[in-house]
């Protein structure tokens, strides 16, 4: 544990404190960096360990954490290390177009025009969006991506990739829709007529 006396080193120069006391009283930065450039400010100023944990909210760990990372690596000390891991493959605007290709009208959808139903533009490309067609239209935009990944954006965004199914309504009026199938283990009974 560090020593309860622990202080911020001088600024390095005039530049170096201006910008911790602009990003200090800052209403539209992040927060975790307000906090931070607080925490440097305010050992300048003459605060102590614990009452910058008392007026900042936080814990005697996070202001010891920061006031030793300023003290070896400075302003550029103050930011989020690196997260251990693999980095996502698609950047957010991939993840954005895969999401307005979602959103869009599949190509070989047939078009309502005013005489009726239009032939689609490409009537051989999908009608209707699923996995698959997303997929293949992702690609085809050169985005490199599996269907696993489509679904997992997809599920995120709260979007369906897919459309009610075209056999359980239909535009014909003597349609009449299929009922409810019984059980396999239920007998099937003759319907009488009156």
């Amino acid at each position: 544990m560090a020593t309860p006396w622990l202080h911020a080193r001088p600024p390095a120069d005039p530049a170096e404190e201006r910008t911790l006391r602009k990003l200090a009283a800052a209403r539209h930065a992040p927060a975790s960096w307000v906090q931070r450039a607080r925490i440097v400010t305010g050992s300048w100023d003459g605060a102590s360990v614990t009452e910058l944990a008392d007026r900042l909210s936080c814990t005697t760990k996070t202001v010891y954490k920061w006031l030793h990372r300023f003290n070896a690596l400075g302003v550029d000390g103050l930011g989020d290390l690196p997260r251990p891991g693999v980095p996502r493959r698609l950047g957010e605007y991939d993840r954005g177009r895969i999401i307005a290709l979602a959103r869009s009208t599949p190509p070989g959808r047939l078009v309502q025009g005013g005489e009726g139903l239009l032939a689609p533009a490409q009537p051989e490309a999908p009608a209707v969006w699923t996995l698959d067609t997303l997929t293949q239209a992702a690609q085809a935009q050169g985005i490199r991506v599996g269907r696993s990944q489509v679904r997992r954006i997809l599920l995120a965004e709260g979007l369906r990739w897919r459309r009610t199914r075209s056999w359980i309504t239909s535009p014909d009026p003597e349609f009449a829709p299929k009922e409810p199938r019984s059980s396999p283990a239920t007998p099937t009974r003759r319907r009488t007529r009156p």
